[in-house]
């Protein structure tokens, strides 16, 4: 997608109110020389420096400084301008609340737990979701993740569902393949939320109609579309799971007396291979999910 940058100029006295209402996304501040502050999220690098100087880089800058700033685009303050009604260009955003959506996080890490998770929220709760400024877990930090998962434990109806490795390893051989099993996790978070005749909305899976056959009996109004994170019960959903993934990572990670990392490629096929070369082959079924290729490949190095 093509990239833009937008420069404007911020009064001195705006500074402070500016990085307060950003400090209420989903952004990711940073450290830049000569700049006030800098954030990073939702398609933008956007850096105030301390001459004033507003620049945000990214596919939509104006979209950007019309929903987070009051600035308009001499950097003057501006009326808020108005938000188009969500999902005007986009049905999966107008399904009719009470929505429950679901996400999972772990699913391509090798080390630490599987979680699912689902969040229900009326229209007025939605709202709620967006001035949080969620957004699709992927794109935040672990430090924010952790931060705003905590948040919404205490502001949204949710369910978790975490998988530690343990129950994971005995669980998956008894499922046909890893997204049958994930469906049925996806249900089981979904049911205590979701009432009869209510919309649910889940990404969809690689093969269609795995999560409609597991909620087959709970009768709710399921869409399945491929990035649902877009909608925000979703995003939160996401966040949720992801926070909880990393509370496992560092339970187990202090359980085992080592740092174990994200994602499933070599620096995490070297900390498997110190694991069993300090603490036996077994280490390895009360910390990874046994079923990836690196099992293999630490058991033949380690």
């Amino acid at each position: 997608m093509p990239q833009s940058t937008f420069v404007t100029k911020v009064a001195r006295g705006q500074f402070e109110g500016l990085r307060e209402r950003l400090g209420g996304g989903a952004f990711e501040f940073r450290s830049v020389p000569h700049a006030a502050f800098s954030v990073k999220g939702e398609g933008v690098v956007a850096t105030l420096y301390e001459s004033g100087k507003f620049v945000v880089q990214g596919a939509d800058p104006e979209a950007f400084l019309a929903r987070w700033t009051d600035l308009g685009v001499d950097g003057a303050a501006a009326a808020p301008a108005k938000k188009p009604k969500p999902g005007a260009d986009d049905p999966v955003l107008d399904l009719e609340p009470p929505l429950t959506g679901s996400d999972e996080a772990g699913k391509g890490d090798y080390f630490g737990p599987l979680v699912v998770a689902a969040v229900r929220a009326d229209e007025a709760g939605i709202q709620k979701l967006r001035d949080l400024g969620v957004a699709d877990s992927k794109t935040l930090t672990d430090g924010r993740a952790l931060k705003l998962g905590a948040i919404l434990r205490d502001t949204v109806e949710h369910s978790i569902r975490r998988v530690d490795p343990n129950e994971y390893n005995a669980l998956y051989p008894t499922y046909s393949a890893l997204n049958a099993f994930l469906a049925d996790l996806h249900a089981e978070v979904i049911r205590p939320l979701a009432h009869a005749g209510e919309n649910v909305l889940v990404d969809q899976f690689e093969r269609r109609g795995l999560v409609r056959a597991a909620l087959s009996s709970a009768k709710v109004r399921l869409t399945e579309v491929p990035r649902a994170e877009r909608h925000p019960v979703v995003a939160a959903a996401s966040i949720l799971a992801r926070q909880e993934f990393l509370l496992g990572m560092k339970e187990l990670s202090e359980d085992f007396g080592v740092a174990l990392h994200k994602g499933a490629g070599a620096p995490v096929d070297a900390v498997g291979m110190a694991l069993v070369r300090t603490q036996g082959e077994e280490a390895l079924r009360g910390a990874a999910k046994l079923h990836f290729k690196n099992t293999d490949k630490i058991l033949a190095r380690a």
